[in-house]
Formats: C-alpha cells, sequence, structure tokens
C-alpha cells in the first residue's frame, strides 16, 4: 500500500525554530556574555595589527616564516603580503587575519583539552563524535541565522560562528595523535616513575605534536574559509570586497579580494605546516 509523504511530514523546521526563539527569549542576555572575551581578544588582536606599520608586520611574518619553513616560504610571504598591501586592502587584511587568529586561539584553548579527554575515553569519544560529524558537515551558511539570533550580527558574531565551524579538526587530531602513541613507550614511562599527567606533557603530547599541529592547520584553513563568508552577517575583512563584488556584479572587486584571501591561506598554510614537520 502507497503512502504520500506529504501526509506524514515531521515538522522539524518548526521546533527547531521554536527552540531558537525559546533559547534567545530566555538567555540571549546569557549568550552575549559568553561573547565578551572574545571581542577583548578581537579587539585587542584587531587594534595592535591595525596600529603597527604594514611593513613591520610583513617583515615580522617573513622572519617567522623562514624560521620555521625556510628562505623560500619567507620571500613567498614577503611578496605576497606586499602586494595585497598593494591592492589597497591592507586594513582588511588586518582584520581578516585578527579574526583568524582569535578564531584559532579560543578553538585551541578548547579543542587540545577536550581531544586528550577524547583519548582517554572511548564513551566519551562516542559521545563526542556525532556532535563533531555534525559541526564538520553542517553548510557554513546554516550556522549564521542562529549566530545573529543569539549574539547579534558584527564581526565577533562572525568569529563565534567560525570557532564553532573550525573546531572539530584540532579536537580529532589531537584525539588520534595521542592514541597513536606507541604503549611501550607509555608504559616505559611509568616504569620510570611518571605520573599520568607527567606522561601526557612529556611523552605523549611531544610525540603526537605532528598530529595535532595537523589539526591546527586543518583549522585555520577552515577559520580562514569561514571569516569570508561571515561577511554576510556583518564581519569586516577581506569578505567584504567579495561580497560588494558579488552585490554589484563588479569582478574586479570580487576578483582582488578572492586573490588576498588565496595568497593569505597559502602563507599561512606554509608556516603551519612546517611548525609540525620541522623538528621532531
Amino acid at each position: 500500500m502507497f503512502f504520500d509523504f506529504e501526509d506524514y511530514l515531521i515538522p522539524l523546521d518548526q521546533w527547531i525554530e521554536t527552540g531558537v526563539e525559546w533559547l534567545v527569549t530566555n538567555f540571549r542576555p546569557q549568550f552575549q556574555i559568553l561573547k565578551l572575551p572574545i571581542e577583548k581578544a578581537l579587539d585587542s588582536i584587531d587594534h595592535f595589527l591595525n596600529f603597527l606599520p604594514p611593513m613591520a608586520i610583513i617583515l615580522a611574518i617573513g622572519l617567522l616564516a623562514w624560521r620555521f619553513a625556510g628562505r623560500g616560504v619567507a620571500i613567498f610571504s614577503v611578496l605576497a603580503l606586499t602586494f595585497i598591501g598593494f591592492l589597497g586592502l591592507w586594513p582588511e587584511t588586518m582584520t581578516t587575519l585578527s579574526m583568524v587568529l582569535c578564531a584559532v586561539f579560543f578553538c585551541a584553548i578548547m579543542g587540545v583539552p577536550l581531544g586528550i579527554i577524547a583519548s582517554r575515553s572511548n564513551r566519551f569519544e562516542s559521545l563526542l563524535r556525532p556532535v563533531l560529524d555534525t559541526m564538520q558537515t553542517t553548510p557554513a551558511f546554516v550556522y549564521l541565522v542562529p549566530v545573529v539570533m543569539l549574539f547579534s550580527i558584527g564581526t565577533v558574531a562572525g568569529v563565534i560562528a567560525t570557532i564553532i565551524f573550525s573546531m572539530p579538526p584540532i579536537i580529532r587530531l589531537t584525539n588520534l595523535g595521542i592514541r597513536q602513541v606507541h604503549p611501550e613507550l607509555i608504559e616505559a614511562a611509568r616504569a620510570f616513575g611518571a605520573t599520568p599527567w607527567q606522561t601526557l606533557v612529556r611523552v605523549q603530547m611531544p610525540l603526537a605534536m605532528p598530529t595535532i599541529m595537523a589539526g591546527l592547520n586543518q583549522t585555520i584553513m577552515l577559520s580562514l574559509s569561514m571569516v569570508v563568508i561571515a561577511a554576510l552577517i556583518g564581519a569586516g575583512g577581506l569578505g567584504l570586497p567579495v561580497f560588494h563584488g558579488l552585490n554589484s556584479l563588479d569582478v574586479g572587486l570580487a576578483g582582488i579580494g578572492g586573490l588576498s584571501i588565496v595568497l593569505m591561506a597559502m602563507v599561512l598554510d606554509r608556516i603551519t605546516q612546517s611548525l609540525g614537520t620541522k623538528k621532531k
């Protein structure tokens, strides 16, 4: 016997809308308080980066790239950032960089401990896995509506959406890296009298660091992609020229915005990749 789905629809969209409206009605002040540390950190980083002379930042990033990734990456980083400056998008680039740094900082301080806990508890990992699956597979645009309703529009709301979107890789790879440490090394540390904390800090974390840094690298890349989308909810940065170019069909404006994003992504990618592989 055949039936029509239209007669048995599940009103999940209405349930979600009702749930979000209930959160907004009852807990919006609490969510506004939660965004204060992110707002303070973002404002501090943004003001600092925009206060410094462009050449100082270019040289600092060049030296950082030289130290960890070699001369070739250093030269590329200096040329890429200088080229972005000549495109007239230096303030937007610094705002985007501050958003990425702020989002990655909070992803790291929350994601690494969660990954460590997951590596020590199979039950916690099994509970965390569907949450991470949902965070990673939910389209980026879907995050924007509830974030705007709970935190209002602006750059801070964009950073919050970025944190949610880009946190799963560092949790997963921290968990994976610690689990891949050979059990014999852990047993040897315990045999020499190391406490669980000492074993974690002096054995497991150093050996898992390349994998953890790979997770940090992926988190940075996802953050950079999300802060561009966050321009739709009033976030600043390089997403704005792309957004304005899309609205006005200005191919040139969207093109230089997109090119600047690509160059900055390449610089950050090369430096963070080298952090996990340069020294072991």
